[in-house]
Order: structure tokens, then C-alpha cells, then sequence
């Protein structure tokens, strides 16, 4: 399986959004090398005044010493829940995401070994936890956010494992792994079956988006 997912990572053309003077930021999404590989997910402390109990891949701002954003992404994995650089190997990058608040957010695929011993930096987590790929390949969404922006219809999974809710970008991200690494039928753009849930339409900004039919955007509050 996850030879499978180097391989079409590294064949994988990822867009790449490029909007001038927009602040950056980068995410692992760290895979887990295990019989049944999973992905690794963070979750935001509760005491925090922004995005609080959010779960999240590790992440964030890119800072003016960072090499580039894959060196954002490791720092940031680093310090968020102690994970070794050295300890990651890099299979590809995925789409630019641009949220709502006009950050560019550039994804990254990592594995990493089992059973490290990560920790979560008690002044931004409250938690790290595994959820198995088989649990998105076999797409056991509860439903799917409709997120309109511009007239187009982003529709996002959202999953519940263990009373944590994976949705918004951290899902966006996931349709694109799915779909580009594992040939799964999903997409953002096409309708799917079950259950709908809609937000109301939301108006991109000039600074945000040239093209809203061709970007990704997150959820409302993100």
C-alpha cells in the first residue's frame, strides 16, 4: 500500500497557488508504518482562544529561517509533538490549500515509524492520536459539509473516530491523498451520497483567490 502511495506521490503534479504577499504555512501529514498503516492527527488545546479542540495534521506558520515549507512542516511537527526530522520520510507534497483568511497552506506526506515517543506540547495540544487509512479509504464519513464559496460547491467529508471529528482542511487534505494516492473516487467538486450539511456562501477576497473554481478553500471558521 504505501509503496503504492510513493510511488504516485512522486508522479503527483500538485497545484501550486501562487498569490504574492500572502503569509505561509505548511503541514505534515505524518503516516504511520504499521501492518494496518494510519494517519497521525493532533488536537488543538481547549484552552486555546483560536481553534480550540480542533484536530488538525501537526503544522503552522512559516517562519523567516525556514529553509523552505517542508522544513516548516518538520519544524513545526518537532515542536508540536516532539517528532524527529530524522525520523520522517518524505513521499511528495500535495495542493496548495488557501483559507478564508487569505493563508496559503502547502501540505506534505511523511512516514513514520511506529510506536515513537511523541508528546504533545501541552501549550497548543491536548491530544495526538492514530486513525487507520482503511477508515477513509472505506469513506465512513458521518456526512459531508457543503461549503459554497463564489458560487462553487466544496464538498467536504467529515469523519467522527473515537469522539474526535476530522473536517474542514485537515479533510480537504484527505480527499486529495485519497484520490491522488490510493485512486480512490472522491472528489471536492462532485456531489456525493448521504447526508448534506450547509454553510452559508461565502465571497472570496481579491488578496484570497484569482480563481475560485480552481482553489481550495477552508471551512468557514478556519
Amino acid at each position: 500500500m504505501l509503496e503504492t502511495l510513493r510511488n504516485r506521490l512522486q508522479q503527483l503534479s500538485p497545484q501550486r497557488l501562487d498569490h504574492a504577499g500572502l503569509p505561509e504555512a505548511a503541514v505534515l501529514l505524518p503516516i504511520v508504518e504499521r501492518p494496518d498503516p494510519t494517519l497521525l492527527f493532533t488536537r488543538r488545546a481547549r484552552h486555546l482562544s483560536t481553534h480550540s479542540g480542533q484536530v488538525a495534521f501537526p503544522g503552522g506558520m512559516r517562519e523567516p529561517y525556514d529553509r523552505d515549507l517542508y522544513a516548516t512542516a518538520l519544524r513545526e511537527a518537532q515542536e508540536e509533538v516532539a517528532l524527529d526530522p530524522g525520523h520522517v520520510t518524505a513521499l511528495g507534497r500535495l495542493s496548495d490549500v488557501i483559507s478564508l483568511h487569505g493563508i496559503r497552506v502547502t501540505p506534505w506526506v511523511g512516514i513514520i515509524p511506529p510506536d515513537l515517543p511523541l508528546v504533545a506540547d501541552p501549550g497548543e495540544l491536548d491530544a495526538i492520536f492514530e486513525v487507520p487509512l482503511s477508515h477513509f479509504l472505506d469513506d465512513r464519513r458521518t456526512h459531508t459539509d457543503v461549503i459554497t464559496v463564489d458560487g462553487v460547491a466544496h464538498y467536504v467529508p467529515s469523519y467522527q473516530v473515537d469522539g474526535h471529528v476530522i473536517w474542514g482542511l485537515s479533510a480537504m487534505m484527505l480527499v486529495e491523498l485519497l484520490a491522488e494516492g490510493f485512486a480512490m473516487p472522491i472528489d471536492l467538486y462532485q456531489r456525493p451520497a448521504g447526508a448534506l450539511r450547509h454553510y452559508p456562501e461565502r465571497r472570496s477576497t481579491p488578496s484570497s483567490a484569482s480563481n475560485s473554481a480552481s482553489s481550495r478553500f477552508l471551512r468557514p471558521n478556519e
